[in-house]
């Protein structure tokens, strides 16, 4: 961890420190989005002390815990230098999907087996089923998303690229839905793959913004339908821009905490 290029420069202990921070405001942010009750202050009680908050529910406390855990597996993979395998991929849902379901039509670290989807309100107020893709099409569409993030990963990426290869491989990752739960908090996730490779801080969707962030990327996915094999992963692009300026905006903060760092190094390397 501590060799991203992300804390190159830093002290050990600003190293650790920009870590913890990224680590629970992204824990916080996804897991929140998705229902979760803990405050960031409380996120990162749970995380650093392992003790549980009075009156908020086990399944919170867990929840939070196994996201921190899949952030210490995306930095893992990411000083691999070797991409992302379908096996890190199972790796990473086994780690968020802390509730155990023995249910063979509910598979944890393994692609879904039922077909899902969700019900997206269109702007002029209509409720549209929208659906992911089929079960039996999963493995080939992910095929071809693993070359989508492998690709991006492979050389260093500016800001403007690495935002769009973030908005690119999260919103065709939701499109597919490949588990049968916790694909947003894994999109938001492996999304930032290329980010953080290219020494970048991950792109951290505000949970205040839930409401947005939910009817862009059902607004493209209505635009363009269930994704099928063969097919384009991300037809009309050209449909992306809000969703790209959307995933822009919500990367100020985890930028200003590098920042914050970078400059308590420079005061530090001055007053040597």
């Amino acid at each position: 961890m501590k060799n991203l290029d992300l804390l190159q420069g830093l002290d050990d202990d600003l190293k650790q420190s920009l870590i913890r921070q990224l680590r629970n405001l992204w824990t916080h942010t996804s897991t929140a989005i998705e229902g979760n009750t803990l405050s960031l202050g409380e996120t990162a009680f749970v995380i650093e002390e392992g003790l549980t908050v009075s009156g908020k529910p086990l399944k919170d406390h867990e929840e939070v815990v196994g996201h921190a855990s899949a952030i210490e597996l995306i930095w893992r993979y990411i000083a691999r230098n070797s991409g992302l395998t379908k096996e890190d991929l199972f790796a990473l849902h086994k780690a968020v999907q802390t509730e155990r379901i023995t249910d063979i039509y509910k598979p944890v670290g393994n692609w879904k087996v039922e077909p899902n989807g969700t019900t997206a309100i269109t702007d002029d107020q209509q409720q549209i089923f929208l659906e992911y893709a089929a079960p039996n099409a999963v493995p080939a569409l992910m095929d071809n998303w693993f070359e989508m993030i492998n690709g991006f990963s492979k050389d260093k990426l500016d800001s403007n690229q690495a935002l769009t290869a973030y908005a690119e491989i999260h919103i065709s990752f939701v499109r597919i839905h490949p588990f049968f739960d916790g694909n947003g908090r894994i999109a938001r996730l492996v999304a930032n793959f290329p980010v953080i490779n290219s020494g970048l801080p991950p792109i951290i969707i505000p949970v205040e913004k839930r409401r947005e962030y939910i009817r862009l990327l059902s607004k493209y996915e209505l635009a363009v339908g269930q994704p099928i094999v063969g097919e384009p992963l991300l037809p009309k692009k050209e449909l992306l821009v809000d969703f790209i300026k959307f995933c822009g905006y919500s990367w100020k903060h985890s930028l200003e905490l590098l920042e914050a760092a970078r400059e308590k190094q420079s005061i530090r390397n001055q007053s040597k």
